[in-house]
């Protein structure tokens, strides 16, 4: 199993967070080496307490904790935190946002159907799964951009849309281009 320092681990931050747009190199390497020194001395560098990312994620107090009562979901909230780390991830979500890669397309998206607060808490939660796999399993992030992202949601809503036309009975064909030749007589 590979070891991961603080120098090698806030590089992957790095490029997570992809915060190079908003502070310049010097300060922007200062704060990932914060921000990694921060999550590394808060959990440790050996995340093996926890089987998997979802509890990882659980943990930290990003997913959701779900009342089920009668098969009947009563509430479904994530659970008040003090952690820390939990804190740099909401902070690091907000960064993401505001950049043009898959996470950030993520939070666009998520943020004009649920809102502001919900999407911050989804996109941590997001990170800190790949923060995880980072850490636990040495998986490379490597990021696939918001065009990529967008492409990949497009898809699987046109896909949707065919499903449901062909349960009622129809077909989903493609539209032909409008022209815009204007005729004058």
């Amino acid at each position: 199993m590979p070891r991961f320092g603080i120098v090698t681990f806030g590089n992957v931050f790095a490029s997570i967070t992809a915060s190079a747009a908003i502070t310049p190199l010097r300060r922007r390497r200062y704060a990932v080496n914060a921000y990694a020194s921060a999550l590394v001395s808060e959990c440790g560098s050996d995340l093996a307490a926890w089987p998997s990312a979802q509890h990882f994620a659980s943990w930290l107090g990003l997913a959701p904790h779900n009342k089920i009562s009668g098969g009947k979901v009563l509430s479904s909230r994530t659970r008040r935190s003090g952690s820390r780390v939990a804190a740099l991830l909401r902070l690091a979500a907000g960064a993401v946002g505001r950049t043009q890669t898959a996470l950030g397309a993520f939070y666009r998206r998520l943020a004009a159907r649920v809102g502001k607060v919900k999407a911050i808490t989804a996109t941590a939660r997001k990170i800190a799964v790949l923060v995880y796999n980072t850490l636990r399993h040495g998986m490379a992030y490597a990021d696939p951009g918001a065009s990529y992202y967008e492409e990949r949601y497009r898809q699987r809503v046109l896909s949707n849309l065919r499903r449901r036309a062909k349960s009622l009975g129809y077909v989903l064909e493609k539209a032909e281009p409008a022209s815009t030749e204007v005729v004058v007589s």
